[in-house]
Protein backbone atom coordinates (compact mmCIF):
# COMPACT_ATOMS: atom_id res chain seq x y z
CA UNK A 1 0.00 0.00 0.00
CA UNK A 2 1.07 3.56 -0.71
CA UNK A 3 -0.22 6.55 1.28
CA UNK A 4 -0.27 9.87 -0.54
CA UNK A 5 -0.87 13.36 0.78
CA UNK A 6 -2.29 15.66 -1.89
CA UNK A 7 -3.14 19.33 -1.57
CA UNK A 8 -4.28 22.18 -3.72
CA UNK A 9 -2.53 25.52 -3.99
CA UNK A 10 0.36 26.33 -1.68
CA UNK A 11 0.96 30.05 -2.27
CA UNK A 12 3.66 31.07 0.20
CA UNK A 13 4.71 34.16 -1.75
CA UNK A 14 3.60 37.78 -1.81
CA UNK A 15 2.07 38.60 1.62
CA UNK A 16 3.25 35.39 3.28
CA UNK A 17 6.79 35.99 2.05
CA UNK A 18 6.72 39.35 3.84
CA UNK A 19 6.21 37.78 7.29
CA UNK A 20 8.97 35.18 6.89
CA UNK A 21 12.55 35.51 8.11
CA UNK A 22 13.89 36.72 4.75
CA UNK A 23 11.23 38.86 3.07
CA UNK A 24 11.98 39.78 -0.51
CA UNK A 25 11.32 43.07 -2.28
CA UNK A 26 7.61 43.70 -1.68
CA UNK A 27 7.19 45.56 -4.97
CA UNK A 28 4.52 44.07 -7.21
CA UNK A 29 2.87 45.39 -10.34
CA UNK A 30 -0.81 44.67 -9.87
CA UNK A 31 -3.38 47.14 -11.20
CA UNK A 32 -4.40 48.46 -7.77
CA UNK A 33 -1.70 47.11 -5.43
CA UNK A 34 1.96 48.09 -5.53
CA UNK A 35 3.29 46.31 -2.44
CA UNK A 36 2.89 42.77 -1.10
CA UNK A 37 2.72 44.29 2.37
CA UNK A 38 -0.80 45.48 1.57
CA UNK A 39 -1.96 41.85 1.65
CA UNK A 40 -0.54 41.50 5.16
CA UNK A 41 -2.43 44.60 6.23
CA UNK A 42 -5.68 43.31 4.70
CA UNK A 43 -5.35 40.02 6.57
CA UNK A 44 -4.65 41.84 9.83
CA UNK A 45 -7.79 43.92 9.37
CA UNK A 46 -9.73 40.67 9.06
CA UNK A 47 -8.07 38.45 11.67
CA UNK A 48 -5.82 40.51 13.94
CA UNK A 49 -2.05 41.06 14.26
CA UNK A 50 0.26 38.74 12.33
CA UNK A 51 3.81 38.24 13.66
CA UNK A 52 6.82 39.16 11.52
CA UNK A 53 10.10 37.36 10.83
CA UNK A 54 8.41 34.09 11.73
CA UNK A 55 10.11 30.69 11.69
CA UNK A 56 9.38 28.53 8.63
CA UNK A 57 7.16 26.23 10.68
CA UNK A 58 4.79 29.07 11.59
CA UNK A 59 2.68 29.01 8.43
CA UNK A 60 2.10 25.25 8.68
CA UNK A 61 0.80 25.51 12.23
CA UNK A 62 -0.95 22.39 13.49
CA UNK A 63 -0.58 20.55 10.18
CA UNK A 64 3.10 19.78 10.88
CA UNK A 65 2.13 17.49 13.74
CA UNK A 66 -0.54 15.92 11.53
CA UNK A 67 1.95 15.28 8.72
CA UNK A 68 4.44 13.79 11.15
CA UNK A 69 1.79 11.47 12.56
CA UNK A 70 0.37 10.45 9.18
CA UNK A 71 3.83 10.03 7.56
CA UNK A 72 2.73 9.89 3.90
CA UNK A 73 4.92 8.05 1.39
CA UNK A 74 4.71 11.07 -0.93
CA UNK A 75 3.59 14.63 -0.15
CA UNK A 76 2.50 16.38 -3.36
CA UNK A 77 1.48 20.05 -3.55
CA UNK A 78 0.67 22.55 -6.26
CA UNK A 79 3.30 25.23 -5.60
CA UNK A 80 1.53 28.35 -6.82
CA UNK A 81 4.43 30.79 -6.57
CA UNK A 82 7.84 31.40 -8.06
CA UNK A 83 10.73 31.02 -5.61
CA UNK A 84 12.88 33.85 -6.89
CA UNK A 85 14.36 37.27 -6.28
CA UNK A 86 14.45 38.10 -9.99
CA UNK A 87 12.75 41.39 -10.80
CA UNK A 88 11.33 40.77 -14.27
CA UNK A 89 7.54 40.52 -14.08
CA UNK A 90 5.74 38.91 -16.98
CA UNK A 91 4.37 41.77 -19.12
CA UNK A 92 0.76 42.72 -18.36
CA UNK A 93 0.24 39.66 -16.19
CA UNK A 94 -1.59 41.60 -13.48
CA UNK A 95 -0.72 39.37 -10.51
CA UNK A 96 2.74 38.32 -9.38
CA UNK A 97 3.52 35.74 -6.70
CA UNK A 98 7.07 35.20 -5.49
CA UNK A 99 8.83 33.97 -2.38
CA UNK A 100 12.46 34.84 -1.67
CA UNK A 101 14.77 31.83 -2.20
CA UNK A 102 16.15 32.27 1.33
CA UNK A 103 12.70 31.25 2.60
CA UNK A 104 12.76 27.86 0.85
CA UNK A 105 12.86 26.15 4.25
CA UNK A 106 9.12 26.84 4.40
CA UNK A 107 8.81 24.02 1.86
CA UNK A 108 11.34 21.61 3.33
CA UNK A 109 10.11 21.91 6.91
CA UNK A 110 6.80 20.38 5.81
CA UNK A 111 8.50 17.46 4.07
CA UNK A 112 7.17 18.25 0.60
CA UNK A 113 8.39 15.65 -1.89
CA UNK A 114 6.94 16.97 -5.17
CA UNK A 115 6.14 20.56 -6.12
CA UNK A 116 3.81 20.79 -9.10
CA UNK A 117 4.73 23.86 -11.14
CA UNK A 118 2.39 23.54 -14.13
CA UNK A 119 0.18 26.41 -13.02
CA UNK A 120 -0.66 30.01 -13.89
CA UNK A 121 1.80 31.72 -11.51
CA UNK A 122 5.17 29.97 -11.70
CA UNK A 123 6.25 32.26 -14.56
CA UNK A 124 4.93 35.45 -12.99
CA UNK A 125 8.57 36.63 -12.91
CA UNK A 126 9.30 35.37 -16.41
CA UNK A 127 11.80 32.69 -17.47
CA UNK A 128 14.59 33.84 -15.10
CA UNK A 129 12.17 33.44 -12.18
CA UNK A 130 11.19 29.94 -13.32
CA UNK A 131 14.79 28.81 -13.81
CA UNK A 132 15.73 30.07 -10.37
CA UNK A 133 12.71 28.28 -8.90
CA UNK A 134 13.88 25.02 -10.46
CA UNK A 135 17.39 25.54 -9.07
CA UNK A 136 16.13 26.36 -5.58
CA UNK A 137 13.88 23.30 -5.47
CA UNK A 138 16.67 21.03 -6.65
CA UNK A 139 18.98 22.38 -3.94
CA UNK A 140 16.23 21.88 -1.35
CA UNK A 141 15.70 18.25 -2.36
CA UNK A 142 12.19 18.82 -3.69
CA UNK A 143 11.36 17.38 -7.09
CA UNK A 144 9.50 19.68 -9.49
CA UNK A 145 6.85 18.36 -11.85
CA UNK A 146 5.30 20.03 -14.85
CA UNK A 147 8.07 22.54 -15.59
CA UNK A 148 11.58 22.38 -16.94
CA UNK A 149 14.32 23.92 -19.03
CA UNK A 150 13.01 22.13 -22.11
CA UNK A 151 9.75 20.35 -22.96
CA UNK A 152 11.11 16.86 -22.28
CA UNK A 153 12.01 17.88 -18.74
CA UNK A 154 8.68 19.62 -18.18
CA UNK A 155 6.71 16.53 -19.21
CA UNK A 156 8.91 14.05 -17.35
CA UNK A 157 7.29 12.60 -14.22
CA UNK A 158 8.72 13.30 -10.79
CA UNK A 159 9.59 10.05 -9.00
CA UNK A 160 9.34 9.37 -5.27
CA UNK A 161 10.58 6.09 -3.80
CA UNK A 162 8.23 4.73 -1.13
CA UNK A 163 9.64 2.75 1.82
CA UNK A 164 7.72 -0.34 0.63
CA UNK A 165 9.77 -0.43 -2.57
CA UNK A 166 6.96 0.99 -4.68
CA UNK A 167 7.41 4.24 -6.57
CA UNK A 168 5.11 7.22 -6.99
CA UNK A 169 5.24 8.85 -10.44
CA UNK A 170 3.83 12.38 -10.69
CA UNK A 171 3.21 13.77 -14.16
CA UNK A 172 1.90 17.36 -14.12
CA UNK A 173 0.36 19.64 -16.73
CA UNK A 174 -1.79 22.74 -16.88
CA UNK A 175 -4.72 23.87 -18.98
CA UNK A 176 -5.34 27.32 -20.41
CA UNK A 177 -8.75 27.14 -18.71
CA UNK A 178 -6.95 28.01 -15.46
CA UNK A 179 -5.49 31.20 -16.93
CA UNK A 180 -2.10 29.86 -18.04
CA UNK A 181 -0.73 31.93 -20.95
CA UNK A 182 -0.05 29.71 -23.95
CA UNK A 183 3.36 31.41 -24.31
CA UNK A 184 4.46 29.66 -21.12
CA UNK A 185 4.67 26.26 -22.81
CA UNK A 186 8.11 24.66 -22.71
CA UNK A 187 9.55 23.61 -26.06
CA UNK A 188 12.71 21.95 -27.34
CA UNK A 189 14.80 25.08 -26.76
CA UNK A 190 13.04 27.17 -24.11
CA UNK A 191 12.12 26.72 -20.44
CA UNK A 192 8.45 26.62 -19.52
CA UNK A 193 5.71 24.36 -18.31
CA UNK A 194 3.78 21.38 -19.62
CA UNK A 195 0.55 22.72 -21.09
CA UNK A 196 -2.31 20.53 -22.27
CA UNK A 197 -3.07 21.52 -25.87
CA UNK A 198 -6.66 20.38 -25.33
CA UNK A 199 -8.67 17.67 -23.58
CA UNK A 200 -8.78 15.35 -26.59
CA UNK A 201 -8.01 11.70 -27.20
CA UNK A 202 -4.69 12.74 -28.76
CA UNK A 203 -3.67 14.42 -25.51
CA UNK A 204 -4.71 11.33 -23.55
CA UNK A 205 -2.53 9.23 -25.85
CA UNK A 206 0.41 11.58 -25.36
CA UNK A 207 0.19 11.12 -21.60
CA UNK A 208 -0.35 7.38 -22.04
CA UNK A 209 2.88 7.14 -24.03
CA UNK A 210 4.81 8.88 -21.24
CA UNK A 211 3.30 6.55 -18.64
CA UNK A 212 4.15 3.47 -20.71
CA UNK A 213 7.74 4.63 -21.12
CA UNK A 214 8.30 5.25 -17.40
CA UNK A 215 6.00 3.12 -15.28
CA UNK A 216 7.01 -0.21 -13.77
CA UNK A 217 4.97 -2.78 -11.85
CA UNK A 218 3.93 -1.48 -8.42
CA UNK A 219 4.33 2.15 -9.49
CA UNK A 220 1.50 4.45 -8.45
CA UNK A 221 0.89 6.93 -11.28
CA UNK A 222 -0.49 10.36 -10.41
CA UNK A 223 -1.43 12.94 -13.04
CA UNK A 224 -1.65 16.40 -11.47
CA UNK A 225 -3.71 18.92 -13.45
CA UNK A 226 -4.13 22.67 -13.00
CA UNK A 227 -7.41 23.28 -14.76
CA UNK A 228 -10.70 25.13 -14.61
CA UNK A 229 -11.85 28.42 -13.16
CA UNK A 230 -11.27 29.74 -9.65
CA UNK A 231 -14.86 29.68 -8.41
CA UNK A 232 -17.90 27.49 -8.93
CA UNK A 233 -18.76 23.85 -8.25
CA UNK A 234 -19.75 22.76 -11.75
CA UNK A 235 -17.36 20.29 -13.36
CA UNK A 236 -17.40 20.52 -17.15
CA UNK A 237 -18.19 17.31 -18.99
CA UNK A 238 -14.98 17.48 -21.02
CA UNK A 239 -12.97 17.45 -17.78
CA UNK A 240 -14.87 14.42 -16.49
CA UNK A 241 -14.33 12.64 -19.80
CA UNK A 242 -10.62 13.49 -19.83
CA UNK A 243 -10.05 12.35 -16.24
CA UNK A 244 -11.80 9.04 -16.90
CA UNK A 245 -9.86 8.52 -20.12
CA UNK A 246 -6.59 9.02 -18.23
CA UNK A 247 -7.64 6.10 -16.07
CA UNK A 248 -9.12 3.94 -18.84
CA UNK A 249 -6.53 4.50 -21.56
CA UNK A 250 -3.40 5.93 -19.93
CA UNK A 251 -3.17 3.66 -16.89
CA UNK A 252 -3.34 6.51 -14.39
CA UNK A 253 -4.20 5.62 -10.79
CA UNK A 254 -4.90 9.09 -9.33
CA UNK A 255 -6.05 12.29 -11.04
CA UNK A 256 -5.06 15.21 -8.80
CA UNK A 257 -6.85 18.39 -9.87
CA UNK A 258 -6.40 21.94 -8.63
CA UNK A 259 -6.99 25.60 -9.58
CA UNK A 260 -10.38 26.12 -7.95
CA UNK A 261 -10.05 28.17 -4.77
CA UNK A 262 -12.34 25.75 -2.95
CA UNK A 263 -12.68 21.93 -2.95
CA UNK A 264 -14.82 20.29 -5.63
CA UNK A 265 -16.68 17.00 -5.78
CA UNK A 266 -14.70 13.74 -5.66
CA UNK A 267 -15.18 10.75 -7.97
CA UNK A 268 -13.93 7.18 -7.91
CA UNK A 269 -13.91 5.70 -11.42
CA UNK A 270 -13.27 1.97 -11.81
CA UNK A 271 -11.76 1.98 -8.34
CA UNK A 272 -9.39 4.87 -9.06
CA UNK A 273 -9.46 8.33 -7.55
CA UNK A 274 -10.35 11.58 -9.30
CA UNK A 275 -10.06 14.77 -7.28
CA UNK A 276 -11.31 17.48 -9.62
CA UNK A 277 -10.20 20.33 -7.39
CA UNK A 278 -8.44 20.29 -4.01
CA UNK A 279 -9.07 23.94 -3.23
CA UNK A 280 -6.46 26.18 -1.64
CA UNK A 281 -4.27 25.08 1.23
CA UNK A 282 -2.05 28.06 2.08
CA UNK A 283 -2.51 31.56 0.62
CA UNK A 284 -2.44 35.26 1.50
CA UNK A 285 -6.05 35.77 0.36
CA UNK A 286 -7.34 36.07 3.93
CA UNK A 287 -8.27 39.73 3.77
CA UNK A 288 -9.65 39.81 0.23
CA UNK A 289 -13.40 40.37 0.37
CA UNK A 290 -14.93 38.34 -2.46
CA UNK A 291 -16.69 35.00 -2.93
CA UNK A 292 -16.83 34.41 0.83
CA UNK A 293 -19.73 31.96 0.47
CA UNK A 294 -17.35 29.44 -1.10
CA UNK A 295 -15.26 29.44 2.09
CA UNK A 296 -11.90 29.57 0.34
CA UNK A 297 -10.24 29.73 3.77
CA UNK A 298 -11.11 26.06 4.26
CA UNK A 299 -8.91 23.43 2.63
CA UNK A 300 -7.78 19.91 3.34
CA UNK A 301 -5.00 17.38 3.27
CA UNK A 302 -6.22 14.58 0.98
CA UNK A 303 -4.93 11.19 2.17
CA UNK A 304 -5.63 8.39 -0.32
CA UNK A 305 -4.29 4.90 0.34
CA UNK A 306 -3.53 3.19 -2.97
CA UNK A 307 -3.01 -0.54 -3.55
CA UNK A 308 0.27 -0.55 -5.49
CA UNK A 309 -0.51 -3.95 -7.01
CA UNK A 310 -3.82 -2.95 -8.60
CA UNK A 311 -3.68 0.85 -8.44
CA UNK A 312 -7.09 0.96 -6.82
CA UNK A 313 -8.17 3.25 -4.02
CA UNK A 314 -8.47 1.47 -0.67
CA UNK A 315 -9.25 4.39 1.62
CA UNK A 316 -9.64 8.15 1.38
CA UNK A 317 -9.59 10.53 4.32
CA UNK A 318 -9.43 14.31 4.38
CA UNK A 319 -8.01 16.38 7.22
CA UNK A 320 -9.68 19.82 7.08
CA UNK A 321 -7.57 22.96 7.46
CA UNK A 322 -8.24 26.66 7.83
CA UNK A 323 -6.04 29.69 7.13
CA UNK A 324 -6.02 32.25 9.91
CA UNK A 325 -3.38 34.97 10.31
CA UNK A 326 -1.41 33.30 7.49
CA UNK A 327 -1.22 30.06 9.48
CA UNK A 328 -2.87 26.68 8.96
CA UNK A 329 -5.13 25.65 11.82
CA UNK A 330 -7.62 22.87 12.50
CA UNK A 331 -11.05 24.40 11.84
CA UNK A 332 -13.81 24.37 14.46
CA UNK A 333 -16.51 21.70 14.36
CA UNK A 334 -19.04 23.92 12.56
CA UNK A 335 -16.58 24.55 9.72
CA UNK A 336 -15.74 20.85 9.46
CA UNK A 337 -19.44 20.03 9.18
CA UNK A 338 -19.89 22.73 6.53
CA UNK A 339 -17.05 21.29 4.46
CA UNK A 340 -18.36 17.73 4.86
CA UNK A 341 -21.88 18.76 3.86
CA UNK A 342 -20.61 20.65 0.82
CA UNK A 343 -18.37 17.83 -0.41
CA UNK A 344 -21.13 15.29 0.21
CA UNK A 345 -23.56 17.39 -1.82
CA UNK A 346 -21.10 17.88 -4.69
CA UNK A 347 -19.91 14.27 -4.63
CA UNK A 348 -23.38 12.71 -4.70
CA UNK A 349 -23.83 13.07 -8.50
CA UNK A 350 -20.34 11.57 -8.89
CA UNK A 351 -21.12 8.57 -6.70
CA UNK A 352 -19.26 9.54 -3.51
CA UNK A 353 -20.29 10.28 0.06
CA UNK A 354 -18.52 12.29 2.76
CA UNK A 355 -18.96 11.85 6.50
CA UNK A 356 -17.27 13.30 9.57
CA UNK A 357 -15.45 11.21 12.16
CA UNK A 358 -15.10 11.86 15.87
CA UNK A 359 -11.57 13.25 15.47
CA UNK A 360 -12.56 15.83 12.84
CA UNK A 361 -11.46 13.91 9.77
CA UNK A 362 -13.65 13.44 6.73
CA UNK A 363 -14.12 9.93 5.36
CA UNK A 364 -15.04 9.47 1.71
CA UNK A 365 -17.15 6.52 0.59
CA UNK A 366 -17.99 5.29 -2.91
Amino acid sequence: MVLLCLTGDVMCGRGIDQILRHPGDPTIYEPSVGSALEYVELAEERSGPIPRRVEPAYVWGETLAVLERVAPDAFIVNLETAVTDRDCPWPRKGIQYRMHPANAEVLTVAGIDVAVLANNHVLDWSVPGLVQTLDVLQTAGITPAGAGRIAEEAWAPAIVDAPSGARVLVLAAGSSSSGIPTQWAADEQHPGIAILPDLSRNTVERIAAIVRSCARPHDVVVVSLHWGKNWGYQIAQDRRWFARQLIDRAGVHVVHGHSSHHPLGIEVHRGRLIVYGCGDLLTDYEGIASHEHYRGDLGALYLPTIDDESGTLRRLELIPTKVERFQLTRPPADDVRWLATTLHREGAPLGTTVATSDDGRLTVGW
